[in-house]
């Protein structure tokens, strides 16, 4: 699984998703990963599964516990944290509740061990369960993703299964803070984009399971989101001149 470019873990940020992590990292175990599971300040009902899981699986699992909810983003980069210390390269992140086909790990592994400088970004094909208002609503975000990267290059920036090369977003970090909650997912590709990572995208089946979790707050989460895109905006203005650049070098 592992060689000296490529060693992989698996980070999960979890809050509040006691009903689907067990299955989630039993699926994620399977495929010989180590697990990085990052409690991101769940209730006590969550947080007694996630030391479950951590006692049953002590060699294979590492749970990383923030006092606070902080949101996902802050969640991912404690486990991006703690799997440096560790020594992983690059981090699987894959979402908590279900909605991913942990069939297709080996696919991102193989893609991430191709191309160790670039992210593994999941496409998502939906299934009958998508909510409609969700699928079209994830539009708005891909038209800023392309006018702010001025291009096609990110096929859907807001999907949380994807392969992370381990240096290039510590290196981003240490420049800048990220966004911290539903913000961080489309902050960081876009962000990592402009420092020249490249970005392979993916399709992979995502279904909305009937007793799924969310924690997307419609207020909270849609003011910072728009206000990432403002700053992505302003952020891209003078950046356009090395975005051209980028690509007529392809050409």
């Amino acid at each position: 699984m592992a060689d000296a470019l490529f060693n992989p873990c698996v980070v999960v940020p979890v809050y509040n998703h006691e009903g689907a992590i067990g299955a989630v990292t039993a699926r994620l175990l399977a495929h010989g990963l180590h697990c990085v599971l990052v409690d991101d300040g769940s209730t006590a009902a969550c947080a007694r599964v996630l030391d479950g899981i951590a006692a049953a699986e002590p060699r294979r699992v590492t749970l990383v516990r923030l006092a606070v909810n902080g949101g996902k983003g802050a969640a991912v980069m404690a486990g991006i944290a703690r799997a440096t210390q560790l020594g992983y390269s690059h981090v699987l992140q894959i979402d908590a509740d279900g909605q991913h086909d942990t069939n297709d790990v080996p696919r991102f592994l193989e893609l991430g061990r191709a191309r160790p400088g670039a992210v593994i970004c999941g496409c998502p094909v939906y299934d009958a369960s998508v909510p409609k208002a969700r699928l079209y609503g994830r539009y708005a975000t891909h038209v800023w993703v392309w006018i702010n990267t001025l291009s096609f290059d990110i096929r859907d920036s807001m999907c949380g299964f994807r392969v992370y090369p381990v240096a290039a977003i510590n290196a981003l970090a240490a420049r800048r803070q990220l966004g911290r909650r539903m913000n961080f997912d489309t902050d960081v590709l876009v962000r990592l984009y402009w420092r020249g990572v490249d970005i392979v995208n993916l399709p992979t089946r995502v279904r909305y399971p009937e007793d799924g979790v969310s924690h997307f707050l419609v207020w909270r989460d849609n003011v910072l989101i728009s206000g990432m895109h403002t700053a992505l905006f302003f952020g891209m203005l003078p950046r356009i001149p090395l975005l051209l650049a980028r690509k007529w070098r392809r050409r």
